[in-house]
C-alpha cells in the first residue's frame, strides 16, 4: 500500500486576526485526509502546522514514517521555511496541493479572513521557487476541494508513486543467459538499481532445475488440474508436455517465493533434447501464471520489458510480453503479440494452451499461450535506451479491434493507433524502444508521464 504523509498548514500569525479562519481551514484538512484515504493508500498525518518550528517537529514525523509520497496541502498562505524541512528531509517526492473550498469566492459577502481560506495559490510559487533553488523538485495540483478532476490527478500521483516505490524496494530475477545476437535486449545490470532503485538478482538455470527434481506427482496434478481450469486445452497439446510445463509452473512458483521476486526475465537454451532445454522450453505455462498473479515473466532475457510489465501492471493495466507480428493494410491495424508468456488477467476470451512442436527461433517443444488481450483501449509501454546508456519510457496508446488471429499458440492483438499502420511502425522504432515492450489495457500514458517524472525519466510518445 502506498504510504503518503500529509502536512497542511497556514500562516499562524491569522488566527488572532481572524478567528474563524483556522476552523475553516481544519475542516478543509480533513476532507483531504478523507479523501486521500479513498485512494486506498495509507496516510501518515503530521497535522496542521503554523510556523517553521511546527514544520520542523512535521518534518521528522514524516522522515522517520518513510512515506513514498509527501503531499504538502497550502490552506492558505504561509512561508517556504515552514515547509522546507518536510520537503528536504523525507527522500519522497513532494506534492503541493492547492485546493480552494469551493469553485469560487462570494464576492459580494466575503471579508478578509473568508478569502484567505481561498489564499492557497498566492504560496504555491514561492515554494516551488524556494524548493527548487534548494535542490528539491515539487509538483502541483491546483483546483476545488471537491473537484473531480483536481483528484483524478492526485490520484494519479498517489500512484505514480506507488509504482516508484515498488521498483525502489523490487527484486528482479534474471534467469538463463541472452537471446544470442539480440544487441537491443542487452542490459548493464547496474543501470537498474542506479535508475529505480531495487536489486537484479542473477539466477543460474540450474536453480531451477534442482526445484524441479523436487516437485512431486501429487504437486504436478493440481497444477495440471489448475492449467485446465484457466485454459481451453487444446487437443494439440501432448499430455507428457502439460505435465513437464506443470512441473515446471510449481518449480518456477518455488523460485520466485525462495529468492523473493517481484519479477523475472528468462532465456535458455540448451542442447538436443537435455534437461537444459526442457526447462527453457517449459516456462511458458509457469510465466503466465506467475504474470497474472501480479508478477511479470518475460521471455528472451529481456529485464527491460519485465520491469515496463511490472509496472503497467502497479497501475491496474496488466501488461502482456509483447512484440511486432505482421501490419494489416486492409484493416489499418497493428498486430502485436509474442509465443508467450501472456498477462491472462487481461485476456479478452478464455485464453487457449496449444501445443508446439516447434519454438519458432527457439530449441525445444511443448505448450504454449494463445490468447487476445482485451478489446477497447490499450497502451504499448516499454523501456528504450539511449546512446549513453540511460533509460527512457516509450509510450503509444491505441484501441485493440477485433477480427481475424493467428492460431499458432501466440498472444496476438489487433491493434488500432488512429493512423496508417507503417507509419505508426516507422515512428515507434524510430522512439529508441527495442523489440519486445508490454501490452497493457487502458490509456495509461498520463500515468506514465507521472512515473516517469518520479523516476528522472522522459516520455516518448508515438
Amino acid at each position: 500500500m502506498t504510504r503518503v504523509g500529509l502536512v497542511a498548514g497556514g500562516l499562524g500569525a491569522y488566527w488572532p486576526q481572524f478567528p474563524e479562519l483556522l476552523p475553516q481551514l481544519k475542516r478543509s484538512a480533513e476532507r483531504v485526509t478523507e479523501r486521500l484515504r479513498e485512494l486506498g493508500c495509507e496516510v501518515v498525518d503530521a497535522g496542521f502546522i503554523a510556523d517553521p518550528q511546527e514544520g520542523d517537529r512535521a518534518a521528522e514525523r514524516l522522515r522517520a514514517a518513510g512515506c513514498d509520497i509527501i503531499v504538502a496541502f497550502l490552506a492558505t498562505y504561509l512561508t517556504s521555511n515552514m515547509l522546507m524541512p518536510v520537503a528536504q528531509r523525507s527522500g519522497a517526492p513532494v506534492l503541493l496541493l492547492n485546493l480552494q473550498p469551493t469553485e469560487a469566492m462570494d464576492h459580494a459577502t466575503f471579508d478578509t479572513g473568508a478569502w484567505l481560506a481561498y489564499c492557497g495559490a498566492c504560496p504555491l510559487p514561492e515554494m516551488v521557487n524556494a524548493f527548487r533553488r534548494c535542490g528539491v523538485e515539487a509538483r502541483c495540483v491546483s483546483g476545488y476541494l471537491e473537484e473531480p478532476a483536481a483528484w483524478e490527478k492526485v490520484g494519479r500521483w498517489v500512484r505514480a508513486a506507488g509504482v516508484r516505490a515498488k521498483l525502489r524496494h523490487g527484486r528482479h530475477g534474471l534467469m538463463g543467459h541472452l537471446y544470442p545476437g539480440m544487441l537491443d535486449v542487452s542490459t548493464d545490470l547496474t543501470l537498474v538499481p542506479r535508475t529505480f532503485g531495487g536489486h537484479v538478482e542473477v539466477l543460474e538455470i540450474d536453480d531451477l532445475r534442482v526445484r524441479v527434481e523436487e516437485v512431486g506427482e501429487g504437486e504436478t496434478d493440481a497444477r495440471v488440474a489448475q492449467a485446465r481450469e484457466v485454459f481451453t486445452v487444446d487437443e494439440s497439446v501432448a499430455g507428457e508436455d502439460l505435465r513437464w510445463a506443470a512441473r515446471v509452473s510449481v518449480a518456477l512458483d518455488r523460485l520466485v517465493a525462495d529468492f523473493g521476486l517481484d519479477s523475472v526475465a528468462y532465456y535458455h537454451r540448451g542442447l538436443n533434447g537435455e534437461t537444459h532445454e526442457r526447462l527453457g522450453a517449459g516456462l511458458i505455462l509457469g510465466a503466465s501464471l506467475l504474470t497474472a498473479r501480479g508478477i511479470p515473466a518475460a521471455g528472451e532475457y529481456e529485464l527491460r520489458t519485465s520491469l515496463a510489465m511490472l509496472i503497467m501492471d502497479q497501475l491496474g493495466a496488466g501488461g502482456s510480453f509483447t512484440e511486432l507480428q505482421a501490419l494489416n493494410f486492409r484493416d489499418n491495424v497493428v498486430e502485436m503479440g509474442h509465443d508467450g508468456p501472456a498477462h491472462l488477467a487481461i485476456s479478452d476470451r478464455r485464453p487457449t494452451l496449444r501445443g508446439l512442436g516447434v519454438y519458432h527461433g527457439k530449441r525445444g517443444w511443448g505448450v504454449s499461450v494463445e490468447f487476445d488481450v482485451k478489446h477497447g483501449p490499450v497502451t504499448a509501454f516499454g523501456l528504450g535506451q539511449e546512446p549513453d546508456g540511460s533509460f527512457q519510457f516509450v509510450a503509444s496508446e491505441g484501441t485493440v479491434v477485433d477480427g481475424p488471429l493467428l492460431r499458432i499458440g501466440n498472444t496476438t492483438s489487433r491493434v488500432d493507433f488512429g493512423r496508417h499502420p507503417g507509419e505508426w511502425t516507422d515512428a515507434w522504432s524510430m522512439s529508441g524502444i527495442g523489440h519486445h515492450w508490454t501490452l497493457g489495457t487502458g490509456h495509461r500514458r498520463a500515468e506514465l508521464l507521472a512515473v516517469a517524472d518520479l523516476c528522472g525519466l522522459e516520455l516518448v510518445a508515438v
